[in-house]
């Protein structure tokens, strides 16, 4: 699964688009005090985490793009 399967699968399902960012494919405007995100990690791999009251809290890191979108949809779902 790649970012944009991911969001098609979280429309599909009516989870509300502001509880997720998903980097470079669904990022809300204005952006939601608190959401759960997928992102590319510094290091080059895949992070899924929670923003919380102005924060970002890395929850799991992924080898890959499908690994965290995979995690994301169970979070989500």
């Amino acid at each position: 699964m790649n970012r944009q399967a991911l969001h098609a699968a979280l429309m599909e399902a009516s989870i509300p688009g502001g509880y997720y960012r998903i980097e470079g494919v669904h990022e809300p405007v204005p952006t939601p005090p608190d959401f759960l995100f997928v992102r590319r990690a510094a290091d080059g791999g895949w992070e899924t985490g929670a923003h919380e009251r102005g924060r970002d809290e890395v929850l799991a890191h992924h080898p890959d793009e499908a690994a965290a979108c995979a995690h994301l949809l169970r979070l989500l779902v």
